[in-house]
């Protein structure tokens, strides 16, 4: 699904050169939850940003379901985007003047999906995160775990292969966190592949695999419990 091969990402001034990424290794298999830790500037947010497509990378390899990134222009880069990742923040980023079906509408708008598709799939995606009874009600009159799960709505009614998810419980409390994870462990029971930037060590133990990123680096890769390709496999 991802895989990253001795990849490098230099920022460049007239003054210095920083190396936020040197020798990056990483393969992520279709069905895996995967989460990334690390210290502050440990290079976490520039891989996801590469992962995303948001940025492009200085050297070395990227292939996104089977698609060789490296070469791509910005339109090839936003439709491959579009049509492969979903992404959820931190902060949720909700519209406020925008109900929930409309928040979760503005992305597949983008992707040019005729208003009967679009309604089918915000539907289904705000169902699936256990809000379809107030889809017209908007982000201020729900809490914080709620506007997360608009969030994953919104990701999951374009129908990403790979959910990117950057600290999606970092505003959240410990039940409401719980509460999201839960909601992600059953999206990648379906069998979407999931990548999230942690900083929570009880959420990291809780995922098939834990990459661990210092100095922009991969220092350790460890696998707690086989991932659904593994298990299907065997």
């Amino acid at each position: 699904m991802l895989r990253m091969q001795n990849l490098s990402k230099v920022y460049r001034t007239h003054m210095i050169e920083t190396h936020a990424l040197r020798g990056f290794e990483i393969d992520v298999k279709q069905g895996e939850f995967v989460t990334v830790t690390g210290p502050s500037g440990s290079g976490k947010t520039s891989f996801l940003n590469i992962a995303g497509l948001l940025e492009e990378f200085t050297s070395g390899e990227y292939i996104l379901d089977g698609v060789n990134v490296k070469g791509l222009d910005d339109n090839g880069r936003s439709r491959l985007r579009n049509e492969k990742l979903g992404f959820i923040f931190q902060g949720f980023n909700l519209i406020p003047d925008l109900n929930l079906f409309d928040n979760v509408d503005v992305p597949l708008r983008y992707r040019g999906f005729n208003a009967a598709e679009r309604k089918e799939r915000i539907e289904d995606a705000l169902a699936k995160v256990g809000l379809a009874s107030r889809m017209r009600h908007f982000p201020a009159e729900l809490s914080g775990g709620q506007q997360q799960r608009v969030a994953i709505a919104r990701a999951l009614a374009g129908s990403p292969k790979l959910l990117l998810a950057d600290e999606p419980t970092g505003n959240l409390d410990t039940q409401m966190a719980r509460g999201v994870m839960e909601l992600l462990e059953e999206i990648n029971a379906e069998g979407t592949t999931i990548l999230m930037v942690t900083h929570d060590p009880e959420l990291a133990q809780r995922t098939q695999r834990n990459v661990h990123i210092i100095d922009g680096q991969v220092s350790d890769l460890v696998r707690k419990s086989p991932s659904l390709v593994v298990a299907k496999e065997a």
